[in-house]
Order: C-alpha cells, then structure tokens, then sequence
C-alpha cells in the first residue's frame, strides 16, 4: 500500500503554530477543562487510574454516543482516536482492490486518499455550486446542491461503497431530508454501502439538526467525534456507529490500530455527552457560527469579485476570489507575509477558492479577513 501525501494536513501542521492568525482550523474553538469539568467530577477525574480502558469505548460511553441515533443500542458503537480513525478502520475493513468508491466532493480528502492507496478506484460526485442558479431578482438562499441523477449515472455493479461528508467540509453545505433518503435508497437498491462521515452534526447556523444516515437501511455507516462541533479536537474522540455485526468486525481492526481510547479521554467524553452538558456545547457552538458566519458575509459585500455560498452547518466556509492567481500560491503569500494561515481550494481539488474557519475568536477572524482583503486588493 502506497500512501499519497495528504496535502491539506501537512500544510496545517507545518504552519498552524507559527503564524499570528489561524483561520484553517475546521472546528469551533476549543473547550479548557474547566469549562466540561464542574466540582462534582474533580474526584471522578483526579481518580481515574491510568491504565487501558474497555478497548472499543467503555459501555457508558457508547451508551451516551447510541443515543445519538434513533435504535441505536452499545453493540452498535465503537469508539476510536478522533474520527480520522473512524474512517480509516471502515475503509480498511470494506475496500478492496478492484472496488469502486463513489465520492461525493468536495469533501475532505482522507477517504479519497484511503480509498486510492488500498488499490480501489474514486469515482467522483460535485456539489454543484448554487450561484448559477440565481438570476439577479433571485431571492432563492443559495445553496450547494447534490445531483442525485450524477450518483446514479456514477454508481456501477463494481460500486462497493458512497461516501459523503455531511455536513460537508470544505462546503458547510448538508444535504435535506430527501437527498439523504434517496441516496440511502439508491445504495439499498444497489446493495452497496453508505459511509457518511457526520462530524460536523451539531453546529447546524439555522439550529436543525441535519438529517442523520443512521439507520436507513442494513449498509449504512456512520463516523462522528468530539472534535468539530464540541469543540474538544483534544480528547482525540471518535466513534463509528452500524449494524452490531459489522461494528465487532471493525473492533477487530481498531485491535491493530490504536487499541483503547484513553482512560482519562473516555472519561472526559462521558462527561460531554452528558444530555444535559451536551446541550451547552451545541448551543455555544451554534451561537459562535452564526456571529462569525455574519463577520464573513460582511466582508464578502465589501470585497470586490469575493463570493461566498453561506454555510448551512460546520464551521468552515468557501469564499471564491477573483484573478488568475493559483490558490496555493495566494494562501502562502497571505502566510508568508501577512501571517494568516488558510486552506487553499487546491487541496481540496477547488482552484480560485479558499477555505476560511469560522469556528474561531471573533477578533481575529475579523482581523484576518480584513489582511486577506489588502492581499486580494494588491492583485
């Protein structure tokens, strides 16, 4: 197995602790201790021994991560380090070579990446950018929209697995009730697998919950965590949810893998999952987007050719720029010298776009936008 370079990573990790503005973070701003912590679990967490815990998630957690999912019982979770875990171990278990993986993109792009390496093929599916649909007396919200005739046209009797990101990174798009029934409905007729990566579920602007996969027929897949919309990327948290027996098979990977969450981790997720905790994070999560997310559309309308398709959920966002300058090009000049990190398009296979988070301090998204806008300005 051959790994391709996972370019979007290593240029976050290279630059995200050494520049004055980080705005390629994809998750909201992160939690300390003693904002999931209260007086009552000091004893608890002072007291937890540091030794392996329950290796597929301790039965309470699991437990709190079912109740996500309308039916869902312990035996249908499996807890993993972070949902990067959570997907490599399904993709492992599920892709062989020869398999063909339809790929709903933009998308982030470790399954993509995970999918070439284990010798399968990528067949690829575009949200389609809603800004041509709009004339000028158009008051339609624009939306990123999935084309369901596409994914029929892509899917073949060699289609082993769909895979979507919903809500989606690098987009903030979801998919709507009826685009996640018929997509469930046409892997069912097809006898293949849905795998729907829904780590941003929570941090909805609008406060609607997005329409899970859970549940819609007997191949569906679902990868979740802490990081994105609790804002806890630290406790390297995830979980896969699915049929009971396939989530015993995707124990015996994690077995090779990293083995057992970490003891004091596990706890810690406990304790965010808490409904009643649970309720505070997702609020506060929700809250921060939608004033950020308003930061943004101000800037937009004061930049000349800048354009933007609102996020529905996640806390990340797509702006379009005008010029002929290569996105990599620009996102290292606004690093280089102006201190400002962001994602370029092109790592996302999305030339003339950058991603933007919006999941940070207000103050300095702010302060970022306005140097992104001297640099698109000097153009």
């Amino acid at each position: 197995m051959d790994l391709e370079r996972f370019d979007l990573e290593r240029w976050q990790s290279v630059h995200e602790h050494d520049v004055d503005i980080n705005l390629s973070e994809s998750g909201v701003h992160p939690l300390r201790l003693q904002e999931i912590v209260e007086t009552a679990d000091l004893d608890d967490l002072l007291g937890q021994e540091l030794g392996y815990t329950q290796t597929n998630g301790t039965i309470q957690l699991r437990e709190r991560v079912a109740a996500l999912y309308d039916g869902a019982s312990a035996a249908n979770v499996l807890v993993t380090n972070g949902g990067s875990e959570a997907n490599f171990v399904t993709c492992w278990h599920l892709i062989e070579p020869g398999d063909e993986v339809v790929v709903i993109q933009p998308t982030y792009m470790q399954i993509p990446g995970l999918v070439r390496s284990f010798g399968a093929t990528v067949r690829e599916v575009w949200l389609e950018d809603g800004h041509g649909d709009h004339g000028m007396n158009d008051q339609t919200p624009m939306r990123w929209r999935l084309d369901l005739d596409a994914v029929r046209g892509a899917v073949t009797p060699r289609t082993r697995c769909i895979a979507v990101c919903n809500p989606n990174n690098p987009t903030g798009a979801r998919l709507d009730e009826a685009e996640v029934a018929e997509l469930c409905a046409l892997a069912e007729n097809l006898g293949c697998w849905v795998l729907a990566d829904e780590i941003y579920r929570g941090a909805e602007l609008d406060g609607r919950d997005t329409p899970s996969a859970w549940g819609r027929h007997d191949r569906v897949i679902v990868t979740g965590g802490l990081s994105k919309a609790y804002g806890l990327p630290g406790l390297r948290i995830g979980w896969i949810a699915g049929p009971a027996e396939l989530v015993e098979q995707l124990w015996g990977r994690h077995d090779y893998t990293t083995i057992a969450p970490g003891a004091v981790n596990d706890l810690l997720a406990r304790l965010a999952l808490d409904p009643s905790r649970r309720g505070r994070l997702i609020a506060r999560t929700r809250a921060r987007l939608r004033e950020n997310q308003a930061l943004v559309r101000t800037w937009v309308s004061e930049q000349h050719g800048v354009r933007q398709i609102p996020p529905e959920a996640g806390a990340v966002t797509l702006v379009r720029y005008p010029g002929a300058r290569l996105s990599a090009e620009l996102a290292e000049t606004l690093r280089a010298t102006h201190g400002v990190l962001v994602v370029p398009g092109v790592h996302f296979g999305l030339e003339h776009h950058l991603r933007i988070g919006i999941g940070g301090n207000a103050g300095l998204l702010r302060e970022g936008l306005a140097r992104l806008g001297r640099v698109l300005a000097n153009d």
